[in-house]
């Protein structure tokens, strides 16, 4: 029983781990999707990025395919429904992830980059909404920790004085997708394999982003080959890794505690501003960070629930 224990500890214990990776890769993406936003649009980066996503988990499929084909021994109608399963999973996850990468993206050209991470971020308050209308409950120390990491966001992210514009619209409107692909992400990722489920995940997003990039944009090799750098680490490292680590983490925790984990990607942003834009962090700033970690910290504590007498 102690082993049994001990053994569920890790496995949430590593689940927690590769999504706080995802959060940092993530944060420290910043960087990169500004500067390939100067090469190509909104549109051809996320259909390039997508794309790339799932070409760097092909080689790693293949190779678990052939290394464990021998003991493969599903009966063909066991494929069948786990293809099919895999199919939709796959299709409403890269759904989810095309509108609310898509939006936020384009909005990213209006919005100045800590408003629309605050605004992007609200997805800890809708994950959570989405659980309580889905009648999943919720311990009272995660209800304190989506209040801490909310307050640690205003701080880390929001500037007063600055207006409500049509971006910010469209901004929540996006955050409200993220929270929907976290579900969607956290009910797949517990039927299906990780590494399938996103790949399909990866080319749902770039077969969706492609046609808005052919209308509405005019790529060129030249500005694709100028910007590749950029490119290159969004797709492969940012989506093929970031996203893979996102459905395996999810495996083994809840919706809400993922969201929470997830939105230390605000922290690590201002991390990647300091690193590598040299920027600097406010007395605000550094008060946001702590809230925000003092939140991930409280929600990873089990406080034991009283019994009734008889």
């Amino acid at each position: 029983m102690y082993i049994e224990i001990m053994n569920r500890g890790l496995v949430k214990f590593y689940s927690n781990l590769a999504l706080l990776c995802t959060a940092v890769i993530s944060g420290l993406s910043f960087v990169a999707q500004k500067a390939g936003m100067e090469f190509v649009g909104p549109f051809t980066f996320n259909t390039l990025r997508a794309l790339l996503g799932a070409l760097s988990l092909l080689p790693i499929i293949s190779f678990l395919k052939i290394k464990f084909l021998s003991n493969d021994e599903r009966t063909i109608q066991e494929k069948s429904v786990q293809h099919k399963t895999l199919a939709r999973g796959g299709f409403l996850c890269g759904c989810m992830l095309f509108l609310a990468l898509t939006i936020n993206q384009f909005c990213m050209i209006y919005a100045p980059a800590g408003k629309a991470g605050f605004i992007t971020s609200l997805y800890i308050i809708f994950v959570p909404l989405i659980a309580v209308f889905l009648k999943h409950k919720l311990r009272i120390n995660v209800k304190l920790s989506v209040a801490l990491a909310l307050m640690g966001l205003y701080f880390l992210c929001y500037k007063q004085g600055t207006p409500v514009a049509l971006s910010d619209i469209f901004l929540l409107i996006s955050s409200f997708f993220f929270a929907l692909h976290i579900i969607v992400v956290g009910r797949y990722s517990q039927k299906t394999h990780a590494l399938k489920l996103a790949c399909v995940q990866f080319v749902t997003v770039g077969l969706l982003s492609l046609p808005l990039m052919l209308i509405m944009e005019k790529p060129s090799v030249e500005a694709v080959i100028a910007g590749l750098s950029p490119i290159l680490f969004s797709g492969v490292i940012v989506t093929g890794l970031a996203y893979t680590m996102q459905i395996l983490g999810q495996k083994n925790t809840t919706p809400v505690i993922a969201s929470l984990i997830l939105s230390l990607e605000s922290v690590f942003a201002v991390v990647g501003g300091i690193l590598f834009l040299g920027e600097s962090l406010s007395v605000k700033e550094i008060l946001g960070c702590v809230l925000m970690i003092a939140a991930i910290i409280l929600s990873q504590i089990r406080i034991p629930r009283r019994r009734k007498r008889v």
